[in-house]
């Protein structure tokens, strides 16, 4: 073919396009946007019926979505905003200056609120309601790392004062300090959410979305004029739970929810994706889990260079560029980007010849242009149907100049110089004088100037002040004890396991006139492995949309019900996105305004391996709620294996500063604890998360044994059985938990009948409970020499009982080696260190040296180390209960 024929042929292919678009347009323009995506729809179905296989890009040009022309009118007024938000970049700033120069590595974060600034904003001035009398409010979720930008605004609100900025990240300093980053527990009535342990907002405000909806469509709240804001930075995203529950918010059709991602196009060292584009990764991946996105990626300033680009010759340069280009744009001058971005192609050298160099350095980026920025939060409030993404190109250490603009080294930039200072205030406009820049001093307008008339206006429109966590609900009636009273009487001779006996109580519970309206249960796939899904047709699974089908097993008593109006969270197999729902019925008290009950019940070994983080971060909310490590121990779940088998939890989970961590034996122990957890955190306000361990192993069930047990259960300790033996040989206590008590009752009938040993036998629900009231006890007396000593619960039930102890557990052995110093005579504990094994429970416990045999073992040689009994009685005692002194080590086994 010639080149007159090509030109032909091109000119021809022209033509029919422009045809075909002609059509399209006014398909458009007569019938709307449905009725064009439905004939887009039909010409792809068509070609692929024809044999046709082709994949459409799942990207957008590398454009704004929202065009110039279809932006709305900017309801503020934008000069006297840049100003205020000037005044807050200066403010967040020298505060982390201020207090770098007062103690030296202190820290705090410059580069991240300086690109985020019009981010929040646009958000705060127009967009984020608060919750008061008349409202809900919106829930929102605030990049961690900008928090100076937030205590800077609060400081220009009047919530903050100088002194408290002066004390940023130095909390112990008198008066009230500010925490590094947002911290509920430390600022119980500012923050609402912590959100810098990077990928955890994601998931929460995803879930806090579906838990909101889950609240209207069971009648409980009305919460369709909430919205759920999550703010966040573009190198987050790699965490695995920033996208890892994308899909759900789309399947649930969160419209109530909207990611607000500051790409600043780096982490903390250096570009996110220095060879490839971040926002068209990120967009490929939201609109591949369905969620409705749109980008801010160019400023006004582009607007008119893009209108002017009729061939496409600037759509194709800014395609080309990668991030790595685009982060040395934002630290070169004007005429380094005409050489290097305009430069490439003649038409593009045409189309940059009037604009000056500083003109071209000055061209802002979409997520610093208000108008840009405010479109698109208009946008993703109006769709419906899907969650929305806005993903918002911006500037790290924007307004920072050759001190971190745009530099690897930005996220790390904490101290400014005086040259930079003066560059700064004047680059802002911060009225200043050069005498008194070097000092940084914070500055706020008078009250009656028009910035901080207008801060107030826009809040008092929106509700009032954001971020700000209000506490303000009715206490609940929760059961009492004789509300429980079947769970107390035990089985009698049938067999019934803990996890067993808590579904009995959980249905219970669904039931109860109180508080059977604010029960949430929440199980990850597990239902039928917990025995809980006798409540899949008593309380129904939740679901926005019901259910559309006939269950499989519709014939069958427990079938697998779904309902709009169901009461069970069954997420799948996702223990953090349990974990994050979790959080949100456990918080609603706080940010809703409603009192929620979760509880959580998830395989002990996957469900803590998984979500320790979202544990931390449950504490620090001040959440309230239990969690129920189902299949718990080590030697309980037979045949499963190491990666099943719990050992730890109980040792692991404690150190978290709210959680009760309780493992008891018996249905009654379980009753009364729960019992007493609602009492203390739904009707006395306490902030504590009840983790208990419950197990599948079926044993007859006792009868509490008296009144006189309730508070050693609940402190963590009683004597369940005393020993009648007359003249012993000797005598020992024997503290068992969780199932391994029953092993401490066998070895005390060994110990008795063939040994004539005496052996009172305990029952240990919480070495951990124990522990911190012997410790509060130890460090009161240490600090109080001068008064009557506090004698610890331990002590107290020990008092003129030194015989030895012998301590065994189904977790490793330094879970009751936690009191161990406390014990007034001799210990010996034993537990379950190593890796798990698949086998049954006797063999088990053989291996890992916690069955009845070792107990007994161990208390006879415990009585030896202390003269009662000869050492040579210890060797016959070891044969005759047949066990291997040349076993390996279970630890290292």
């Amino acid at each position: 073919m010639s080149i007159d024929d090509t030109r032909v042929h091109v000119q021809r292919d022209s033509a029919e396009v422009a045809e075909w678009l002609d059509s399209l347009d006014y398909v458009l323009e007569a019938e709307g946007s449905p009725a064009a995506e439905g004939l887009i729809r039909r010409l792809q179905e068509h070609l692929r019926d024809r044999g046709v296989s082709f994949d459409l890009p799942v990207g957008t040009p590398y454009v704004n979505t929202i065009p110039e022309t279809r932006e709305p009118p900017y309801p503020g007024d934008i000069e006297l905003e840049r100003r205020i938000k000037s005044i807050v970049r200066w403010n967040a700033m020298a505060m982390v200056v201020r207090a770098n120069r007062e103690s030296h590595g202190i820290g705090g974060h410059l580069s991240t609120y300086a690109s985020a600034a019009t981010l929040f904003e646009v958000g705060f001035n127009h967009f984020f309601h608060a919750r008061n009398e008349h409202q809900l409010g919106d829930q929102v979720y605030l990049q961690g790392h900008a928090s100076p930008g937030v205590y800077a605004r609060a400081f220009v609100e009047g919530r903050l004062s100088a002194r408290d900025l002066e004390h940023f990240r130095r909390e112990l300093q008198d008066g009230r300090g500010l925490p590094s980053y947002p911290h509920p527990w430390l600022m119980p009535d500012f923050w609402q959410f912590p959100t810098v342990s990077m990928g955890l907002s994601p998931i929460l405000a995803i879930y806090q979305a579906r838990f909101n909806r889950y609240l209207q469509d069971r009648g409980i709240l009305d919460t369709s004029g909430s919205h759920v804001w999550c703010l966040l930075g573009d190198g987050e995203c790699d965490e695995p739970e920033a996208l890892g529950s994308l899909a759900i918010a789309a399947r649930e059709g969160l419209d109530n929810l909207t990611f607000v991602v500051n790409c600043n196009l780096q982490r903390l060292d250096g570009p996110v994706r220095g060879n490839g584009k971040l926002i068209q990764e990120l967009e490929a991946v939201f609109r591949g889990a369905g969620w409705h996105v749109i980008k801010v990626i160019w400023g006004s300033d582009w607007d008119p260079l893009l209108v002017a680009d009729a061939e496409g010759w600037l759509r194709r340069r800014m395609e080309e560029c990668v991030d790595g280009d685009y982060q040395k744009y934002a630290v070169e001058s004007g005429a380094y980007i005409r050489d290097h971005f305009f430069g490439k192609y003649p038409a593009l050298q045409e189309m940059a010849k009037d604009l000056t160099d500083e003109e071209l350095s000055r061209m802002r980026r979409g997520g610093h242009d208000p108008v840009k920025v405010y479109a698109a939060y208009r946008a993703a409030i109006q769709h419906k149907g899907t969650p929305t993404v806005i993903l918002a190109k911006t500037i790290k250490g924007y307004g920072l100049g050759e001190a971190g603009e745009g530099r690897n080294v930005t996220h790390q930039q904490k101290e400014l110089n005086e040259k930079e200072l003066k560059e700064f205030r004047s680059r802002f406009g911060i009225p200043i004088s050069d005498a008194d820049v070097a000092e940084a001093p914070f500055y706020r307008p008078a009250d009656d100037s028009d910035e901080i008339r207008y801060v107030r206006k826009r809040r008092e429109a929106l509700g009032g002040y954001v971020p700000q966590r209000v506490v303000d609900y009715p206490p609940l009636d929760t059961p009492d004890l004789e509300s429980f009273g079947d769970f107390l009487k035990g089985t009698g001779d049938r067999d019934a396991a803990t996890m067993m006996m808590f579904a009995r109580i959980l249905s219970h519970l669904l039931k109860d006139e109180k508080v059977g309206e604010r029960i949430v249960p929440i199980i990850p796939d597990e239902a039928r492995t917990f025995g809980l899904d006798a409540l899949f047709r008593e309380a129904g699974i939740y679901s926005h949309i019901g259910q559309k089908y006939e269950p499989v097993d519709r014939e069958t008593l427990f079938y697998y019900r779904e309902a709009t109006d169901g009461r069970i969270l069954e997420e799948g197999i996702t223990e953090a996105g349990c974990m994050a729902s979790f959080i949100a019925a456990g918080t609603a008290y706080a940010t809703l305004g409603v009192p929620m009950i979760p509880f959580f019940i998830y395989y002990s070994m996957f469900g803590f391996q998984r979500v320790g983080d979202l544990m931390w971060a449950a504490s620090e909310m001040r959440c309230r709620g239990f969690m129920m490590g189902g299949t718990a121990g080590r030697t309980t779940l037979t045949g499963e294996g190491l990666q099943h088998q719990d050992g730890h939890s109980q040792l692991v989970i404690p150190v978290i500063p709210t959680v009760r961590a309780y493992d008891p034996a018996f249905a009654y122990e379980l009753a009364i604890i729960i019992q007493d957890g609602m009492r203390r955190m739904y009707a006395d306000g306490e902030d504590a998360i009840y983790y208990l361990t419950i197990y599948n192993e079926m044993r007859p069930q006792p009868a509490m044994p008296g009144d006189g047990v309730r508070e050693g259960i609940l402190r963590g300790l009683y004597c369940y059985r005393r020993s009648d033996v007359d003249n012993p040989a000797g005598r020992v206590n024997l503290f068992g938990s969780g199932m391994i008590l029953r092993e401490a009752l066998r070895a005390a009938e060994i110990l008795e009948g063939e040994h004539h040993v005496a052996a009172d036998v305990w029952s240990v629900t919480s070495y951990s409970e124990l522990y911190r009231d012997c410790q509060q006890a130890e460090r009161w007396n240490m600090l109080h020499p001068e008064q009557e000593p506090r004698i610890p619960y331990l002590a107290q039930v020990l008092a003129d009982n030194d015989r030895p102890v012998v301590a065994a557990t189904d977790y490793v052995k330094a879970v009751p080696e936690l009191v161990s110093r406390w014990i007034p005579g001799e210990m010996v504990t034993l537990g379950t260190d190593g890796f798990g094994r698949s086998d049954d429970r006797p063999s088990l416990r053989r291996f890992f040296e916690v069955s009845a045999e070792h107990v007994a073992a161990g208390a006879i040689y415990a009585l030896s180390r202390t003269g009662a009994i000869e050492s040579k009685q210890v060797r016959k005692a070891i044969d005759k209960l047949g066990i291997d002194t040349e076993a390996p080590d279970p630890l290292h086994a």
